[in-house]
């Protein structure tokens, strides 16, 4: 269901439905309902077309958006709140969510980047967190682990960090606001 509802799924219909509405006017001799929708609808259905080839939909939120809404809401979580819009948001022309941020991390590999599979929310030690499951791609954990005390910091003042490795080639990410 969540495929259907992209943008570029949307726009894909969109572009096809108008194209479907030019080729009957054509077809039934009413050239002002032809024209404008043969004309706009075959480079609608060709950006939705291009959009859908290039789409990386959002991971699996595992949590339910209401579960920690008390704990998202405070102001200390705004870094965790962030990071969460960011990585549940359709991306386009991008290998991986967080390329940037992994890039900067040197946590990057061009032909298998580490892809975030999940995302849950947490309660850890009273605070809010988050736990983002990954797959490891080319980056091997130790290589995380060597940047594990620099992640908490990356992704926000007063945020600690843990890894937890899981079956080979993956692992999960915890984040979470640092008790003051």
């Amino acid at each position: 269901m969540q495929a259907l509802l992209s943008p570029g799924s949307l726009v894909t219909v969109a572009g096809a439905a108008l194209s479907v509405i030019g080729w009957i006017g054509y077809a039934t001799g009413n050239p002002n309902l032809s024209l404008p929708t043969i004309f706009y609808g075959i480079p609608i259905l060709l950006g939705g077309l291009a959009l859908k080839s290039s789409e990386l939909p959002p991971p699996m939120r595992v949590t339910p958006a209401a579960r920690f809404r008390h704990l998202r809401e405070q102001p200390e979580s705004e870094p965790l709140r962030k990071l969460l819009a960011d990585v549940m948001r359709w991306r386009y022309g991008q290998k991986a969510h967080l390329e940037s941020s992994l890039e900067v991390l040197k946590l990057w590999d061009d032909d298998t980047p580490p892809q975030l599979v999940a995302v849950e929310e947490i309660e850890e030690q009273g605070h809010y967190g988050l736990k983002l499951n990954f797959e490891t791609g080319a980056v091997p954990f130790e290589r995380w682990q060597a940047q594990q005390e620099r992640l908490g910091r990356f992704f926000g003042q007063g945020l600690a960090c843990a890894l937890d490795p899981r079956e080979p080639g993956r692992f999960t990410l915890r984040l979470w606001v640092q008790p003051s």
